[in-house]
């Protein structure tokens, strides 16, 4: 199982947010590109960075300090990145290309633009991957979106649990073996990691259901090293 230790990015800031809230933030770092070092120096093969700024639409200032801090985080070359938010155009999708990124997540463009997630999944096949967020798990909704995504040419899925996003509450591992049926392909989990048994219990679903995880805030707070969780998810450097 791929374990990416995330960084989360506003304005060029290392952040987590709780439950998706961008009123609800923690700085952890000013220097996003010594953390993705540090990151590759312990161990990790990938790290996941978020463009909230561009997510949340904010002011052009921010959003280039993160843009300047992805292409930073990829000219390292010692670190494979996956990365997205606010990826909403063809623009988008090839200026990450372009930086060197090797995945970029696509998400509610996958919904208001189904016309460019699947051009950009046409066009970019082995870099593309869907981005699906829903609260407490599953939902009727959530599973038509999941169960469509092969059609549209994904064969990768991000899937997060807002409810459990960035509050270490634990993953619900049933939700998961769910999404990665649905999908017809294994997922990358992404909310509520706490412990080092989360870790292991996504890992133990096998790799028909989990491609990877994401840890953020529980690595951040120190509630486990990132060498314990990387062979917690049975997989080192």
């Amino acid at each position: 199982m791929i374990l990416f230790p995330a960084i989360d990015l506003v304005a060029g800031r290392v952040v987590r947010l709780r439950r998706g809230d961008r009123s609800q933030m923690d700085v952890y770092s000013t220097d996003p590109v010594a953390v993705a070092r540090d990151f590759a120096a312990r161990g990790a093969r990938w790290v996941h960075v978020v463009d909230l700024s561009s997510a949340f639409r904010e002011d052009a200032e921010a959003v280039e300090k993160n843009h300047r801090a992805i292409a930073a985080i990829c000219s390292l070359g010692v670190i494979d990145v996956d990365t997205g938010g606010g990826v909403r155009d063809m623009d988008a999708v090839r200026r990450l290309v372009d930086a060197g990124a090797k995945r970029m997540a696509i998400g509610t463009a996958l919904v208001r633009d189904p016309g460019f997630a699947e051009e950009a999944a046409r066009l970019f096949p082995e870099h593309v991957v869907a981005d699906v967020a829903a609260r407490d798990g599953e939902g009727i909704a959530t599973d038509t979106l999941v169960a469509h995504l092969a059609d549209l040419g994904y064969r990768h899925l991000v899937f997060t649990d807002i409810s459990r996003d960035g509050m270490q509450t634990g993953v619900d591992a049933d939700a998961y073996r769910h999404i990665a049926k649905v999908a017809g392909f294994p997922v990358v989990a992404s909310g509520g990691i706490a412990t080092l048994d989360d870790i292991r219990s996504l890992a133990a679903l096998g790799p028909g259901v989990i491609e990877g995880a994401i840890t953020g805030r529980a690595l951040y707070e120190g509630s486990f090293t990132l060498e314990d969780a990387l062979a917690a998810a049975g997989r080192r450097a």
